[in-house]
């Protein structure tokens, strides 16, 4: 028998409503000082680390889930999902680390309805200030005949079971109905409701293969509300995934059925074609609060900037006409509308730049700046380096890309910055590099490697600079990868912008990202290619997370 293990405090701004639906009125502790949930406010569960991290590619390191992890604080996200604990090692680690570090947002662990899912959650987060476990079991007819291969008896049974026993190791238990999109009402109703007396105070409806329509699934939220009886004493949560492109549209739909939690990811990602992207949610319920009524407690100003990170770490670049975090988002081209928005902003804008965290970028910093002029920047950027041996790393950094490149942007900075903190031990890295590339003839790299401290050289031709680079780098440090994938992104604007590559190596079923930026492209691309190499050989990789999932 697992002993309790209490997961710490409830969040208070979440969870003292549920303490006076308990019946227990000592919230007098400065801790349950601020003010109980309402029924305007809407709950954001953010869900990057473990859903988000399902998409191929998408995978992360501790270290790095736990930078995600508190830019989601920063943000202040009420729910963190940071993985599914019985996934790996790894991913109970990076639960563990976030649980143990993230102190003003409620951290939560997936598991399914097995017991030891649920007894390895509740330990990753023994350390919580404010724990969640995360428990589901699939809820619709072929899923439950064609993979649990249960009746519906035997599925409430085990739904009812997993709660409870989730309940006594962690006070604050969520319960979710797996492909409740494709599920019978009446049985969502019986299941719910058993979930409910066994002690779950959030339950979450989610459109698991994202097959709902807005006003549909709006009635199905609406009717389950309606007839479960003990529906007052849990939030209502919906968790819609993209495949028809309505995750958005469902879960506003639901919010406006009665739904109270969102479930949600930074720039939509996730499996297949994604989650309801968070920055999407929060500002369609701030610029719409005259429709739909509520609010969230989100700093809507560090939406773009968790935007790049996530983006930055996962590999998976923003699309330009990504609505709120896109780099069109606010650009305008048409003269009527520049001539509307000079005369007054709100003539094509809803909302405006800064409310996302889009301001000037450019940055009055040269070769001859000093350190206190940088961090002073990265402060305004709301970037946080560790220590002084981080700065110093980031501003020699600065000063080389300051050499080569006239005017510094924002984006520059995030880029350097990322790259300063990125734990890898680098076995190998880039000495020097030679590519010829001539019309009419072959391209061929010449590359020298400093390989665990001692210099090795390598030629090779190829179809392209970047290829011929690639094959070089092979002959040199041969690691019987597969190349899934290479994109190049330019960070900021003009010839001399910095571009950055991501490289996705695959081997044996495990996937790494590599990133690396430089002004000169084929020299970006050599430092993702050895980025990933490096990620690989210290084992800061995972398989994919889990099929099962909601």
């Amino acid at each position: 028998m697992v002993a309790a293990l209490s997961c710490k405090r409830l969040r208070p701004d979440v969870d003292a409503v549920y303490l006076e639906l308990q019946g227990r009125e000592d919230i007098t502790d400065p801790i349950y000082q601020e003010a109980p949930v309402s029924q305007d406010r809407v709950i954001i569960f953010d869900t990057t680390l473990r859903d988000g991290e399902q998409s191929p590619g998408a995978s992360m390191t501790k270290e790095e889930k736990l930078r995600i992890a508190k830019a989601l604080e920063k943000l202040r996200v009420d729910v963190i999902e940071a993985g599914f604990a019985i996934a790996s090692p790894g991913d109970f680690e990076a639960v563990k680390a976030i649980a143990d570090t993230i102190q003003d947002s409620t951290v939560c662990s997936l598991s399914r309805a097995v017991d030891a899912d649920i007894d390895r959650a509740a330990e990753a987060l023994a350390n919580a200030n404010s724990g969640r476990i995360h428990t589901f079991i699939a809820t619709s007819p072929i899923h439950m005949q064609h993979k649990l291969r249960l009746a519906p008896d035997q599925v409430v049974e085990q739904a009812v079971r997993a709660v409870k026993r989730a309940r006594n190791l962690c006070e604050d238990v969520e319960f979710s109905c797996e492909d409740a999109g494709r599920s019978e009402i009446d049985f969502l109703c019986r299941i719910i409701e058993a979930a409910i007396d066994a002690g779950a105070r959030t339950i979450n409806i989610p459109d698991t293969v994202g097959y709902a329509i807005p006003h549909q699934f709006a009635e199905t939220i609406r009717q389950i509300i309606e007839r479960v009886p003990n529906a007052d004493r849990a939030v209502f949560s919906v968790h819609c995934h993209n495949d028809l492109g309505l995750a958005v549209a469902n879960s506003l739909a639901a919010v406006t059925a009665g739904a109270r939690q969102v479930e949600c990811t930074i720039n939509g990602l996730g499996e297949r074609a994604g989650n309801a992207s968070l920055e999407e949610i929060v500002m369609a319920i701030k610029t719409r609060h005259d429709v739909l009524g509520v609010h969230t407690r989100i700093v809507t100003e560090n939406i773009l900037s968790a935007s790049r990170l996530v983006s930055g770490i996962t590999g998976f670049p923003v699309q330009p006409n990504k609505a709120i975090v896109g780099a069109n988002a606010f650009a305008h081209e048409s003269g009527i509308h520049q001539d509307g928005v000079l005369k007054h902003r709100e003539t094509y804008e809803i909302m405006s730049a800064q409310s996302v965290g889009w301001h000037t970028n450019r940055l009055s910093l040269g070769k001859l700046s000093g350190r206190n002029a940088f961090r002073s920047r990265l402060e305004e950027l709301g970037i946080q380096l560790p220590g002084e041996a981080e700065l110093n790393a980031a501003f020699a950094r600065f000063k080389e890309l300051a050499d080569k490149k006239h005017e510094i942007f924002d984006e520059d900075l995030q880029a350097l910055v990322s790259d300063t903190l990125t734990e890898v031990v680098e076995h190998v890295r880039l000495a020097y590099l030679e590519v010829g590339s001539r019309t009419g003839e072959i391209p061929e790299a010449r590359i020298v490697l400093n390989v665990d401290g001692k210099e090795v050289e390598g030629r090779a031709q190829g179809s392209g600079p970047v290829d011929a680079t690639f094959k070089a780098i092979e002959s040199v440090f041969p690691s019987n990868a597969n190349l899934q994938l290479y994109s190049v992104n330019a960070i900021t604007q003009g010839t001399d912008s910095q571009g950055e590559v991501t490289v996705r190596l695959e081997k044996a079923g495990r996937i790494v990202n590599g990133n690396g930026a430089d002004t000169d492209i084929v020299v970006a691309s050599a430092k993702a290619y050895l980025n990933a190499l490096n990620l690989m050989q210290t084992g800061a990789h995972k398989a994919h997370p889990q099929a099962a999932g909601v």
